[in-house]
């Protein structure tokens, strides 16, 4: 098996018409760099229990600090990330300050996600 294993490294393109297909259809590297960023703002869990909740309800920093029983600054902060990363936007009103998602294809990835991970639950009850 070994063996087998080691000669398939060795092959040369076996379907170039599939290669050159595919290697034509594929983004340039600056969309998968940018992608990889945005995967990595879904890699936290604080940064997606904020993202789920504003994809329920525009909200304050207070209100996001008192749902997720953490401090305002730790709020404040994963905020500034998801603000970076362009998925998050915010509105002023006098003092206040509220969020929300930046568009719906945020939330369309985070349901996506979110979808897939439940299913888990059903397969392994």
């Amino acid at each position: 098996m070994t063996e087998r294993l080691k000669n398939t490294c060795d092959v040369e393109i076996i379907h170039p018409q599939i290669v050159k297909r595919v290697q034509e259809a594929m983004p340039k590297d600056h969309h998968f760099y940018n992608l990889s960023n945005l995967f990595k703002m879904f890699a936290d869990n604080t940064r997606l229990k904020i993202l789920w909740a504003l994809s329920i309800e525009e909200m304050c920093v207070c209100d996001l600090s008192a749902l997720l029983d953490m401090t305002i600054s730790a709020v404040s902060h994963q905020l500034k990330a998801l603000r970076q990363a362009n998925l998050v936007k915010f509105t002023r009103e006098g003092k206040n300050v509220f969020y929300s998602l930046v568009d719906c294809h945020v939330k369309e990835i985070f349901d996506m996600g979110l979808e897939h991970a439940q299913e888990g639950d059903v397969l392994h009850g």
